[in-house]
């Protein structure tokens, strides 16, 4: 790695290692292979030029590296000749201590103040940049360091090896943090190995009859799993962060989607995520971090020194979406057989986001939420398309602020009737009532004013003047997902969402190519975004639209395929007949939480796989293509036991529930009809 290239070792969103080259006696390595064994760990191998010129080398290097807080290297030469090899070992170090944002946009202008000192076993690097401190400690046993660069002198055995190792941590005045790569135990597990194994030992697993469909759903288990992170003020809470390299904090609106969308797997996660959000719910009024009282935050950030974070702080709040989110995502987590008082403690914060919609979404008091930014830094579009860009009219004008998302109103509209349903649970009719009103206003409202009968779709937005934006976009797919779409429009849309416009072979396009900002390789304005159409897949099958769903679903499982079972974050969108493999977007997250999750949620929607613990029920309805083949899980969590599924041509089994819960052949009640049940009882 090298500070030329967006690459490095990070900590704390900062890069503590921008330069880390290893050569043998001047000449750098001829790569053969590169492994990741979990997550955390990755196997590199290449062997040492030969000085004759000759092809085949005897020496094969072998480098083992862990990431924790910091990262440890293990490197080994493997001598393959009968006479014995004497070389020089050099590692040449760089650390410049750029903050993410720096590397990501590369615009790195702070040059720090270096000083290094070196000792018999480390190298301290220590950099200053105004009142900032910041250091980096290498510890190399064995080798000959100097503050230029670490090198050994190796004699490597006939048939024999050589092998050292070597430790980066961040240092706080000098001083390492303690134990960050001890293995405790006596089988040699690292903590990071301990806790995967017991995230493995917790998740289903799954057999299917088509074997890449199965390697790719194994992949979103392994993926997902090294997304996993911890609160650092509640270890034992488990968040997902949003992706990597760039995104690995916890993410408003990212981490919510892919937690619920995870949900089947491990139903902890969206809790855990959750209580994280309400910790750090928004309480007063800051302009430059774009906090209200209620609004949960876009994003975290720690130790972003040089003020390039979104509003100079830890913490940024501008995202109009992950609000009305997080009480969705309550309803769901609800719903899935979490004690009472967990979810009790959750619901004040959930009616303070509610108040956040009433007292801050909705600027003008029209009825819709909508966003505009607090300051010069913040984000201009704050929905999930966050691009500057992402919202334009059908000729490619950029729309203005204040600006009402449509696929926004969808999830407020939601989240009255998730926090209505709760209520009614706890047989607090007023406000159930009230928010059931409510609901009812914004789904009249929504259809009266952001559908285009021209046109036959959703406008993207409404513009600070009220204007419908007229582009053909992908957001409109949520909206069906959510329910919030009249009966009457919703052939239309999906008609809209399928055709070759907006289909690109391998899935749906976030804007249409007919569309004056269209461009296949942008981030938003074209491009295929895997989450987006597993949420547009799920509402697609709540609307009745089965074989699109399936269209869908296959898509995106075939496109997984050209990337060894993981899909990125997003892939560009040419038309699968201009290019017959999906098109890498460059800078994409891989792996990226929501991606990850996406096959996870295309196969449970196909399955119409949800539960109501509360309610006492599991409901299926398979409706799996044939080419998936059969489908056989154990391990499932389900109401605090763990249950067994098998699907054959369709048809399900489940063994193993726990008591008080029923297996039901049919799709869940959603949300919706549980709230019209429930004012129907009681009037009568």
């Amino acid at each position: 790695m090298y500070s030329d290239h967006p690459h490095g070792l990070f900590v704390q969103d900062t890069r503590i290692l921008s330069g880390w080259r290893l050569t043998v006696d001047g000449q750098p390595l001829e790569p053969l292979a590169a492994e990741t064994k979990t997550p955390y760990r990755a196997l590199f191998v290449g062997r040492v030029p030969r000085s004759d010129g000759s092809a085949d080398s005897a020496l094969i290097v072998e480098r083992l590296r862990e990431l924790g807080a910091g990262i440890q290297e293990r490197i080994t030469i493997r001598n393959y000749s009968p006479a014995s090899a004497e070389c020089m070992v050099a590692l040449s170090i760089e650390a410049d201590f750029a903050d993410v944002f720096e590397v990501k946009e590369a615009r790195i202008q702070r040059r720090w103040d270096e000083a290094r000192q070196s000792d018999s076993e480390t190298l301290a690097i220590r950099a200053f940049w105004q009142d900032v401190k910041k250091s980096v400690t290498i510890e190399a046993p064995g080798a000959d360091i100097t503050p230029e660069a670490l090198t050994y002198q190796v004699s490597v055995p006939p048939h024999g090896h050589w092998s050292t190792v070597l430790t980066v941590v961040p240092s706080a005045e000098g001083n390492r943090p303690a134990a960050a790569f001890v293995h405790f135990d006596a089988d040699g597990l690292s903590p990071r190995d301990r806790r995967r194994k017991e995230w493995v030992a917790k998740i289903p697993v799954l057999h299917m009859g088509n074997p890449s469909i199965e390697r790719t759903l194994r992949r979103s288990y392994d993926d997902l799993g090294a997304l996993r992170i911890e609160d650092p003020d509640h270890p034992d809470r488990v968040v997902v962060a949003a992706g990597a390299p760039w995104f690995m904090t916890l993410f408003g609106r990212d981490s919510l989607w892919a937690s619920v969308m995870a949900m089947p797997v491990d139903p902890s996660l969206a809790l855990g995520t959750l209580q994280t959000l309400a910790d750090r719910q928004g309480i007063v009024v800051d302009p430059m971090s774009e906090e209200e009282p209620g609004k949960i935050l876009h994003e975290i950030r720690l130790d972003v020194s040089s003020g390039l974070s979104l509003g100079g702080k830890s913490a940024y709040y501008g995202s109009v979406d992950a609000t009305p989110l997080f009480v969705t995502v309550l309803a769901s987590v609800s719903r899935w057989g979490f004690a009472k008082e967990t979810i009790a403690a959750l619901l004040p914060h959930a009616d303070r986001a509610l108040d956040w919609i009433r007292d801050y979404g909705d600027k003008d008091g029209d009825g819709f939420v909508e966003y505009e930014r607090l300051n010069p830094q913040g984000l201009i579009n704050q929905g999930w398309k966050d691009s500057w860009d992402g919202v334009n009219f059908a000729d490619g004008t950029l729309a203005k602020p204040p600006i009402a998302l449509c696929e926004v109103q969808a999830y407020v509209y939601s989240a009255y009737v998730s926090r209505a349903w709760m209520a009614y649970d706890a047989a607090d009719m007023a406000l159930a009532d009230q928010l059931t009103d409510r609901a009812a206003q914004l789904k009249k409202q929504f259809n009266e004013q952001f559908w285009i009968p021209e046109r036959g779709y959703y406008a993207i937005a409404l513009d600070g003047n009220k204007r419908q934006v007229d582009a053909c976009a992908s957001n409109m797919g949520h909206c069906l997902f959510l329910g919030i779409v009249d009966e009457d429009k919703a052939q239309q849309v999906v008609e809209r969402l399928m055709s070759p416009e907006m289909f690109s072979g391998w899935g749906v396009r976030t804007l249409a190519s007919d569309m004056g900002a269209y461009n296949p390789a942008s981030y938003h304005n074209g491009s295929v975004w895997p989450h987006d159409n597993a949420i547009i897949a799920a509402g697609l099958l709540r609307y009745g639209f089965v074989a699109e769903a399936q269209q869908i679903a296959t898509a995106l499982l075939e496109a997984a395929d050209y990337s060894d079972g993981r899909l990125p974050e997003l892939f560009c969108g040419f038309s699968r007949e201009q290019l017959t493999a999906p098109v890498p977007y460059p800078t994409a997250c891989s792996p990226q939480a929501w991606a990850a999750t996406t096959p996870i949620r295309l196969v449970t929607s196909l399955m119409r796989y949800d539960a109501h613990v509360s309610r006492g029920g599991l409901w299926m309805d398979p409706v799996l293509p044939e080419s998936f083949g059969d489908l056989h899980i154990t391990n499932a969590p389900m109401a605090g036991g763990r249950i067994t599924i098998d699907i054959t041509n369709s048809v399900p089994t489940v063994q193993g529930l726990p008591e008080g819960m029923v297996f039901h052949y049919g799709h869940r009640p959603w949300m919706t009809e549980l709230v019209e049940e429930a004012d129907r009882r009681k009037n009568e």
